[in-house]
């Protein structure tokens, strides 16, 4: 009989994604990028604990909460779901860029891209498709398979307008991971997102 497998490390990801980027390997490794690349264990420990202490209401979704159910996924930043008033008591994150539904932060050197509740489908999932994982950090609401599936099928659209096509495979690959491994019924799904898409997004 199979054992389960240990929680995911949620800084073990980030920090090895960082590490083995193709363009850190162009030139070797300083020591003090080294030092902070060791870092990232606590920086992202520190961000949940963070979390947890302001009483945050969150959702983990995008690469770290799609590897809670499927293998092989690579990413260096965290994505959260949050309301944009929650920014107001987390100064620690500095905010690099926002437009109506999107920001992007900066957490102690640590990618924090945040998707923002006034966008009617985000606080959808934050609200309906999201439950409790643990992981080796603490225990962390995140994203259903289903409400990845959502998040993913909903931003192709926008991602094939800008040609940006290397993250639309991306996408593409995280969606036919999860419909392969979990066999997910996309009929309501499909319902949800006639809500938030146009026609000719949806087809």
């Amino acid at each position: 009989m199979m054992s389960a497998s240990p929680p995911l490390h949620i800084g073990s990801v980030i920090r090895n994604a960082q590490v083995f980027d193709f363009k850190r390997h162009q030139k070797a490794m300083s020591e003090n990028e080294s030092q902070q690349m060791d870092g990232l264990l606590q920086t992202v420990a520190g961000l949940f604990a963070l979390l947890g202490t302001r009483r945050i209401n969150y959702v983990l979704v995008s690469g770290v909460a799609i590897l809670q159910y499927v293998e092989g996924r690579n990413t260096q930043d965290i994505d959260l779901i949050l309301a944009l008033e929650d920014l107001d008591l987390l100064p620690e994150i500095k905010i690099q860029s926002s437009d109506a539904d999107f920001a992007r932060g900066d957490f102690q050197g640590l990618q924090v891209d945040l998707l923002l509740s006034r966008n009617r489908l985000f606080q959808k999932v934050q609200k309906q498709f999201a439950t409790r994982r643990l992981f080796q950090e603490r225990e962390i609401p995140c994203a259903t398979v289903e409400g990845l599936l959502l998040l993913k099928l909903y931003a192709l659209p926008a991602l094939y307008r800008m040609g940006n096509f290397a993250r639309a495979r991306l996408y593409e690959n995280d969606i036919a991971v999860l419909m392969h491994d979990y066999r997910t019924d996309l009929t309501p799904l499909w319902k949800e997102l006639a809500g938030h898409l146009n026609e000719d997004d949806l087809q």
